[in-house]
């Protein structure tokens, strides 16, 4: 049990790209400056419409709003009636100073529901907004501290979740797509205080600064498709 909890909790480290770090202390990467916006779309919308969908199983994701990203940002590509919206983060999504911030490679299926795409999916707009508008890392952070402070981002909804099943998604290039998942987003707050990152705790979790939340996360046992995570561990 601990040594999967070690590996839960590096898991969790990867994913998240840690939440705090310090720039100067982080090794040199690949992924220093933005790519060509075009290696962070995808070239068939029809497929990342599939790619976000999967992130959720068929009876929530087929009847979810899908967005898909343009070369301003997201947009809508299907519309949905159930109130959840199926999007592919990319990098920039990463909390800041995350060594792969800029990794065109990143995608990340990602179903919110409804109290989610209410108040945590405008600061997922917002930061690909910033990003292909050609801000740095160093402006996409100030801009949405100042969106913060002045208040034209929504505060967190009670309830706001994120399913992540999908087995195709590309967390980054440790975690890969790690362990299919279930996120649940709060104000920023210790994780001590949902018992999270504890000896046989299932709960996990990252507190995200640069975006004034925490966000809570829960492997599960099957991806979107029904099938086993085989590489779970008992």
């Amino acid at each position: 049990m601990e040594r999967k909890r070690s590996t839960m909790v590096l898991a969790l480290v990867a994913v998240m790209a840690a939440a705090t770090p310090t720039r100067a202390q982080n090794p040199p990467t690949p992924y220093a400056t933005m790519a060509p916006v075009d290696e962070y779309l995808m070239p068939n919308r029809t497929d990342e419409i599939a790619l976000a969908r999967s992130a959720a199983p068929p009876s929530i994701s087929n009847h979810a709003e899908v967005m898909v990203l343009g070369r301003h940002g997201y947009e809508v590509a299907v519309p949905g009636t159930n109130g959840f919206v199926c999007t592919v983060e990319r990098s920039w999504n990463s909390p800041i100073g995350a060594p792969e911030f800029w990794n065109p490679k990143l995608r990340g299926p990602d179903c919110l529901n409804q109290a989610a795409a209410k108040s945590y999916l405008p600061i997922v707009l917002m930061r690909a907004r910033l990003a292909l508008a050609g801000d740095s890392e160093a402006q996409i952070d100030k801009a949405m501290q100042a969106a913060f402070n002045q208040k034209k981002l929504p505060p967190l909804e009670p309830g706001a979740m994120s399913y992540m099943l999908s087995k195709q998604g590309y967390l980054n290039d440790r975690a890969l797509n790690w362990h299919p998942h279930l996120m649940f987003f709060v104000p920023i707050a210790m994780s001590k205080t949902w018992g999270a990152n504890l000896p046989g705790s299932p709960l996990l979790a990252s507190d995200d600064v640069s975006d004034h939340l925490t966000i809570f996360m829960i492997p599960v046992a099957r991806w979107s498709d029904g099938t086993a995570d085989s590489r779970a561990r008992n």
